[in-house]
């Protein structure tokens, strides 16, 4: 982990709200923890017109439907407020949030990595790009990282400096709190939220992660915006394999994407059977999805990161399917406990990959589809005989249990 920079800032120019001397300093302490870009921005008052407007879309959208099976998009208070809709419903302290972009644009021995959108083997899946990371321990050795944690342990530093210097309340997050992170990136000029719904940095791309830090110190610094440079691109939007992506019209401008369509919410977060008429469409991505960035003109410039203590781990770029599908309980905890694939399972990680083999049109995974169709495991039965169908003609291939016949899961 990086050490604190020198500084000649001194506490006793502290004034008990933002100022550019305290941003300035948190800004090169961020960087020294391996943080690309780093601002702040205020939390609206819930009552004043900007946080209305900003509440009132979110709750439309999480009223859509558009927030899926995620529940803890859903939660609310006791007077039945959205606790994200507004970064005060959920700590009435809050009065500023000090967001950090991580660029995880890791370079590598192999060189650039490839895209997700590249010509590649039949027999590969996908893992999404922020996952492809590792920590370095002694002797050369890497182990799975999860951004989560080493993000957090970063924002724990920087928060610690603040503390120190100035008497106010804190809280960090990353992608845990009750507030919208992308929102606060945009208010704080880290970018701007482009047609792909994330965050699109002029000089990093999309190719970034948030962490926030909640403060109870009032913002009285001006906040230079980042312009909108989407223009009339729509790369993304026509790229999304399944149409997630909500193209803008001027009644409605925001940029929205429907998470129930997203193939990083279905290989991720859904437990259950992913819609049948979904899995061709999410081709060989077996746990998220790069695309909507990979097609982005933006991206084209990332530059490579390079952050202490982090490696990319090459081994995850278009692993082998069958390598995925023959993972164990152990060989499965050897290579991704402790990395953002942990949290999805291995049953869940080979109903995506069952779907990557229906996808694939290759016939040697027949006799590993057809072993799966006896598991246990009643979604990944369903999944492997939806994939012998599309490899098998229809005499040889097992029955899809249909979903009534699929029993609830914990």
């Amino acid at each position: 982990m990086a050490t604190r920079p020198e500084t000649s800032y001194s506490r006793t120019s502290m004034t008990p709200s933002w100022n550019s001397a305290l941003l300035a300093h948190l800004q090169e302490l961020a960087a020294a923890q391996g943080f690309s870009a780093t601002s702040v921005a205020a939390v609206p008052d819930p009552s004043a017109s900007e946080g209305r407007l900003s509440a009132e879309r979110f709750t439309a959208w999480v009223d859509a439907g558009r927030s899926a099976e995620m529940q803890y998009l859903e939660r609310r208070n006791d007077a039945g407020e959205l606790l994200r809709a507004s970064a005060r419903t959920a700590m009435p302290w809050a009065r500023s949030v000090l967001v950090c972009a991580l660029n995880y644009n890791l370079g590598g021995p192999t060189g650039p990595a490839p895209r997700s959108i590249d010509p590649a083997a039949t027999t590969s899946g996908w893992i999404a790009k922020y996952a492809w990371t590792g920590e370095i321990l002694g002797d050369e050795q890497v182990r799975p990282a999860d951004y989560h944690d080493d993000m957090f342990r970063r924002l724990r530093a920087v928060e610690a400096w603040l503390r120190d210097q100035v008497d106010c309340q804190t809280r960090c997050y990353v992608d845990t709190g009750p507030l919208l992170e992308r929102d606060f990136a945009a208010r704080a000029g880290i970018g701007w939220i482009g047609k792909n719904t994330c965050v699109i940095n002029q000089g990093l791309g999309s190719w970034i992660l948030l962490g926030v830090i909640v403060t109870s110190l009032p913002m009285e610094l001006a906040v230079t915006l980042a312009p909108d440079r989407c223009g009339t691109c729509t790369r993304c939007i026509d790229a999304c394999p399944t149409d997630a992506l909500i193209l803008p019209t001027p009644e409605d401008p925001t940029r929205q994407m429907d998470a129930s369509l997203c193939i990083a919410y279905l290989t991720i977060e859904k437990k259950r059977e992913i819609p049948v008429e979904l899995r061709e469409k999410m081709g060989r991505q077996v746990f998220g999805c790069d695309i909507c960035q990979d097609v982005c003109p933006w991206n084209r410039r990332t530059p490579i990161a390079a952050i202490p203590g982090l490696v990319r781990r090459d081994e995850l770029i278009n692993p082998a399917l069958d390598w995925l599908a023959n993972l164990d309980p152990s060989t499965f905890k050897q290579h991704f406990a402790g990395s953002p694939l942990e949290r999805t399972k291995r049953k869940r990680l080979h109903r995506n990959v069952a779907i990557a083999m229906g996808n694939s049109g290759d016939p040697t995974y027949v006799s590993k589809l057809k072993e799966w169709t006896h598991t246990d495991d009643p979604v990944l039965r369903d999944s492997a005989a939806w994939a012998l169908e599309r490899l098998l003609p229809p005499a040889e291939s097992a029955p899809s249990a249909s979903i009534e016949e699929l029993p609830e899961l914990p």
